[in-house]
């Protein structure tokens, strides 16, 4: 039960949080490019691609938040392992366009850490819920 709190913490957090990010995004996408880790990157007109970000990590929290409200632990599980794809996708975006490692490994790499092993620690909840569970038997009645 305490690993559910902790993995259900976990996720809400990195749901809060990334759901935070992807508004800044859309409201301010020229204030927070400088932040993903890159050189350069887009200014003026071309800046409003940076709102496709934004809605990416918009919905990538509501999804989140949506599975642990449906209680659907094992999606949520599989979701998170899924979705840790994403800042690794940013991370060797940042490093391939030759931008900061810092910001490659330290944001984007270890947020793809915490993410997958949030997913790897909801998945696990039903091995050790299973595990420490008595086994049923039925008992024919005559």
């Amino acid at each position: 039960m305490k690993t559910s709190r902790i993995a259900n913490v976990l996720a809400l957090a990195g749901a809060g949080f990334i759901t935070y990010i992807g508004v800044r995004y859309l409201a301010d996408p020229q204030g927070m490019a400088p932040g993903m880790g890159f050189k350069a990157y887009p200014t003026g007109q071309a800046a409003d691609f940076l709102n496709v970000k934004g809605v990416r990590d918009v919905v990538s929290g509501l999804a989140v938040v949506a599975l642990l409200a449906a209680r659907e632990r094992r999606a949520l599980g599989i979701l998170l392992l899924v979705e840790s794809v994403i800042p690794v996708g940013d991370m060797l975006s940042v490093l391939r366009h030759d931008g900061s490692t810092a910001t490659a490994f330290g944001v984007h790499g270890l947020t793809a850490a915490l993410v997958a092993a949030t997913g790897l620690l909801v998945l696990g909840e039903r091995r050790t819920a299973a595990a420490e569970s008595p086994a049923v038997t039925s008992v024919a009645v005559g």
